[in-house]
């Protein structure tokens, strides 16, 4: 098969490193994670700030947070295709400083549209970034092994929840919520000094082209995954992008509780990430199917428990756990991409923000018309149960194609 001959290319030549460097390609990769986790996250824990700083309400500083998922949806495709004859590293690296000058930028924002802009334009590399560097991580060990190496790399983007959210919630309430998107920018010009030292210089796979990458749209099994990613991941993103104002407004917390939060969604990502990717490399489609029935219980019960301050912590803990699909649905998409990898394994990142952006919309819908900060679980659920019938359509399918 394609992909597969692709994959033995890359893995043949990759596989040849010491341990010891590989690990510090999967470490630099992981820090650019960490930068984007962060930059992607940090706001949500200061979307009352950035209201404020900017003369707008906390829904509409909300619509931040869907420029941002937009330009990953836009830019992973776009990027992935245009990009198919560079190397992987010259595009690592390219991506990286568009990150880093957009976050820059985002900081010196003087008024909302601007800012959105920024926020836009921050989104555009994200996906294609983590696309290319779970071929690489996923290149450089045994078949068997592949979601667990995707899962180290990604594990920037959890510690980001746990370590970079927190952090920069805290530096944003002393220092200004500005201050986060210079922090995430220094994050990426270290990510680009790391990857220029430790990821040596590779070739083009013979091959590569736009053309090939676009053949990934015409296979059904990718629109299926992508669908199980965009809607079903979007009650996460319902729920936590109204977080801070839910613990005040619902269960009487002052915002000076946001670090806690994040960190209980921090620690649940980094959870989820971890147990998820082990789980998965054992049984890929029984992870997938678990998680997605697990989300829609636990959104469920925050909707009932948000009141509680103890249960409400208990839950984002809960949620955070459920990044464990992440790695998941990233091997899948590559299993089921044939020979347009790049743009398949960018994809997963378009669709995961597909449900940020649809996630933090109906969460701010929701909370317009007047149904309350608690009820985003409900919405969030559906969201996840609506995510599980396109998964079971995906294995019908597939065992009728076998069949």
């Amino acid at each position: 098969m394609a992909s597969l001959d692709i994959a033995d290319q890359e893995r043949a030549s990759l596989t040849q490193r010491p341990r010891r460097h590989a690990a510090l390609i999967e470490l630099s990769l992981a820090v650019g994670s960490f930068a984007i986790g962060t930059g992607e996250f940090a706001i949500m824990g200061l979307l009352p700030d950035v209201a404020r700083g900017l003369q707008v309400t906390t829904p509409e500083a909300g619509h931040a947070i869907s420029a941002y998922a937009l330009g990953v949806v836009v830019g992973a495709p776009t990027i992935a295709v245009l990009a198919a004859k560079l190397s992987r590293r010259t595009l690592l690296l390219g991506l990286m400083a568009v990150f880093m000058l957009a976050n820059f930028a985002s900081a010196m924002a003087p008024t909302y549209g601007v800012f959105v802009l920024f926020r836009f334009l921050s989104g555009l590399p994200h996906g294609a970034y983590f696309g290319v560097a779970a071929l690489v991580a996923a290149a450089m060990v045994a078949p068997n092994k592949r979601t667990q190496a995707v899962g180290r790399v990604m594990l920037g983007l959890t510690v980001a929840t746990l370590v970079g959210t927190p952090l920069t919630t805290v530096l944003g309430q002393f220092f200004g919520w500005r201050s986060l998107f210079v922090f995430v920018g220094a994050i990426g010009a270290i990510t680009i000094g790391l990857l220029a030292v430790y990821l040596e210089r590779d070739r083009v796979l013979e091959g590569a082209g736009a053309l090939r990458e676009l053949g990934a749209f015409r296979r059904k099994q990718v629109w299926l995954t992508l669908g199980i990613a965009g809607i079903g991941f979007g009650g996460m993103f319902c729920v936590f992008s109204y977080i801070v104002p839910t613990a005040v407004q619902v269960a009487g917390l002052s915002e000076a509780y946001a670090p806690v939060l994040m960190t209980a969604f921090g620690l649940g990502m980094v959870t989820g990430n971890l147990v998820g990717a082990w789980i998965a490399d054992k049984g890929l489609m029984r992870t997938i199917g678990s998680v997605l029935a697990a989300n829609a219980l636990v959104l469920c019960l925050f909707s009932l428990t948000a009141a509680s301050p103890a249960m409400l912590t208990f839950c984002v803990f809960l949620i955070g756990c459920g990044v464990a699909i992440g790695p998941a649905l990233q091997i899948r998409l590559m299993d089921v991409a044939g020979d347009a990898q790049t743009l398949a394994a960018a994809l997963n990142h378009s669709a995961f923000n597909i449900a940020n952006a649809l996630g933090a919309w109906l969460g701010g819908l929701t909370i317009t018309w007047g149904f309350g900060y608690a009820a985003t679980g409900w919405v969030g659920a559906a969201l996840s149960v609506c995510g599980l019938g396109v998964f079971a359509l995906s294995v019908t399918a597939e065992r009728r194609a076998r069949a």
